[in-house]
């Protein structure tokens, strides 16, 4: 009697995690209002409530590079204005760190639009995070009160290790990482050693774990995975799809299938995201 309890209250959990909400952190619309309508389309599929989307205009075919700025800004102002027909799209911005005060520039300008992410790439925008424009760069976000979204999938080696550094070199500025370093998602347990140097760390690192949930989840580095996010933080780990590469719908069946208990999986899904970015739960759920 006593197992067949368990295995009821273990069903139970899953499925209540399961009926909360979703916030995507990590969602390319490419073609603007007809990729949102194709991603919306998606999700209702996959039977799941949506509380947030946090939608950035470039990836694929549209890139944001050095000198671009044009095409930069209206890559920017059309995202917003699509958020500003939609109360659940969360507006993700970008800039190119070398273009130097024509980035700042329009830093500024957008997050007096309210834009609240700007999203950086270094391999696919094509620079260094160590160079001293980037750290510029971040800075200027933090003062700004923007969160800064940075590519972490450690395509090559030592990309999570600029990134730490970066993070430390930016106290003020708050980042969320996205993929969690993919494979090399191991590297981020030193953020608990990092937190017991005093006057070194601000906490101030934050995870998506988009892509690589769907390696981790089921597989032999499942034990070790969870681990890692526990260490990071639960509080700091965020849901994210990298949609149209990857669907909400496959991202959240293999995150259910981590051993996580529901009280994390719920923040996980989308109270850190509403917190993060300021957005009441409430809020985000309108539309």
């Amino acid at each position: 009697m006593r197992s067949l309890i368990l295995s009821f209250a273990a069903v139970f959990a899953q499925t209540a995690s399961a009926q909360a909400p979703v916030f995507d952190v990590h969602v390319h619309l490419r073609e603007g209002e007809t990729s949102l309508r194709a991603y919306e389309a998606d999700v209702a599929s996959a039977k799941l409530e949506l509380a947030g989307v946090g939608a950035m205009w470039f990836g694929g075919p549209h890139q944001a590079r050095q000198g671009d700025t044009a095409t930069i800004r209206v890559g920017n102002d059309g995202v917003i204005a699509l958020a500003a027909k939609h109360a659940k799209v969360l507006p993700i911005a970008t800039v190119h760190p070398y273009d130097g005060q024509a980035a700042l520039d329009e830093l500024t300008r957008v997050a007096a639009k309210g834009v609240k992410v700007v999203k950086l790439h270094a391999h696919t925008q094509g620079f260094d995070a160590s160079d001293a424009r980037v750290l510029a760069t971040v800075k200027h976000a933090g003062t700004l009160g923007m969160v800064v979204l940075m590519d972490n999938a450690n395509i090559l080696p030592g990309d999570s290790e600029r990134l730490f550094n970066l993070a430390v070199q930016a106290p003020k500025t708050r980042f969320v990482f996205a993929h969690i370093g993919g494979l090399n998602f191991r590297f981020w347990n030193i953020l608990a050693l990092a937190r017991t140097a005093e006057a070194f760390f601000a906490d101030n690192i934050h995870f998506d774990i988009s892509a690589t949930v769907l390696l981790a989840a089921d597989s032999p580095l499942e034990a070790e995975f969870v681990w890692t996010l526990r260490n990071v933080g639960i509080d700091r780990v965020l849901l994210g799809s990298d949609y149209p590469q990857i669907t909400l719908g496959r991202t959240v069946d293999a995150f259910e299938r981590l051993d996580l208990t529901s009280e994390e999986k719920a923040k996980i899904r989308s109270e850190n995201a509403a917190r993060l970015f300021g957005l009441p739960m409430a809020a985000s759920r309108r539309n």
